[in-house]
């Protein structure tokens, strides 16, 4: 009889040999194949090319298809690749808001119905920001109308300061954060110079460009605007007129006095010589409207006003936005956008461009 502590030993020995059995039976584990190339990422950039369309009475032109249209990116025909005439539109209205167009707040203030009615449409959205030298978003986005018109009544005019640049950029910020799906619009009601931006016009233009957002400019007459402004009043003098210093044969009186006294005159002189001098270089709104596809309009009277909201509607709901993946990209500097319709006594306004730093696509 073999003893308990040899068994033992052997029913032990036997369990390790069937454990390694099972192992060795097993299929090896498989192994992930290796890839020894590198991964490249192709990002091809697509730009949007606002496209409006009038005839010889100035009129949009509707109906047309991308056969309509050829497209030249640096003199190079390219391949359109999508024509999107209808699709939600964001909105943000940019409104100077200083002491300057004062007279002018209550006829922006009536525009809420109208915007929403003629230029939103049913899927449209919109915010409001008022500046002088500080920026106010009055209204995010939204699409109740009632919400704007509220939004307007609370326009209020500050200082004599107007950073149009900043403005413009920080409705830009805005935009950014909407579905690229949209269509994405500033419009700016404000007068045509730019007054104590930290922000050039050129980095307006960039950051329109590469966000894709078209601006559209309602330009407050400057020197109707500086004509009809709250006088800014200067302390008066503590010396009184016969105690001051005079010219040579004249005597210093109140009437005097007063006649020497500019008062809100002065700007309105500075700005005519300053158009006079600059006469061949663009103001910001000017510019904004040319470089990103939209249109500027002027206004003085409440019918101007009204006039321009509607022409900016009729030019959002006729638009043809055309889509590209330019072939010449990685050519840096600035690429001339030129688009041509197929149809004679068409007149086509559009982008004139965008810049590109360049270098190879990855």
């Amino acid at each position: 009889m073999v003893p308990n502590r040899i068994m033992n030993n052997v029913n032990k020995f036997l369990s390790l040999f069937c454990i390694a059995g099972m192992l060795v039976a097993q299929d090896p584990p498989k192994q992930e194949p290796v890839d020894s190339g590198a991964k490249f990422i192709i990002d091809i950039r697509n730009v949007l090319v606002p496209v409006t369309v009038t005839d010889r009475n100035g009129d949009f032109v509707n109906g047309l298809t991308p056969y309509d249209f050829e497209l030249y990116d640096k003199d190079k025909l390219q391949k359109i690749t999508a024509d999107i005439t209808s699709h939600p539109l964001s909105m943000v209205m940019v409104i100077q808001a200083n002491s300057v167009v004062e007279k002018f707040i209550p006829k922006i203030q009536r525009l809420g119905n109208m915007i929403e009615a003629q230029v939103l449409g049913e899927s449209g959205e919109v915010a409001v920001i008022a500046f002088d030298h500080r920026f106010q978003t009055l209204l995010p986005f939204t699409s109740e109308p009632d919400k704007l018109a509220l939004a307007l009544k609370k326009l209020r005019a500050g200082s004599s300061t107007a950073a149009v640049n900043d403005a413009v950029v920080r409705g830009i910020n805005l935009l950014k954060t909407r579905d690229k799906a949209r269509r994405r619009v500033v419009m700016v009601i404000a007068e045509n110079q730019n007054r104590g931006s930290e922000i050039s016009t050129r980095e307006v233009l960039s950051e329109a460009d590469f966000n894709n957002v078209t601006i559209y400019p309602i330009d407050i007459s400057k020197v109707l605007a500086q004509l009809t402004s709250t006088p800014v009043y200067s302390r008066p003098n503590a010396i009184p007129p016969e105690g001051r210093e005079i010219q040579h044969g004249i005597i210093q009186t109140p009437t005097t006095d007063s006649q020497t006294n500019m008062g809100n005159w002065v700007p309105v002189f500075v700005d005519i010589f300053d158009l006079a001098k600059n006469i061949f270089i663009p103001n910001p709104l000017t510019v904004y409207a040319k470089y990103t596809g939209g249109q500027s309009y002027n206004f003085a009277s409440d019918r101007d006003l009204e006039n321009a909201v509607s022409k900016i509607g009729q030019s959002l709901h006729s638009v043809y936005l055309l889509s590209y993946a330019p072939t010449n990209y990685n050519e840096g500097g600035f690429h001339k956008i030129v688009v041509r319709v197929k149809r004679q006594d068409l007149k086509i306004t559009t982008r004139d461009g965008y810049y590109t730093g360049g270098g190879a696509k990855q």
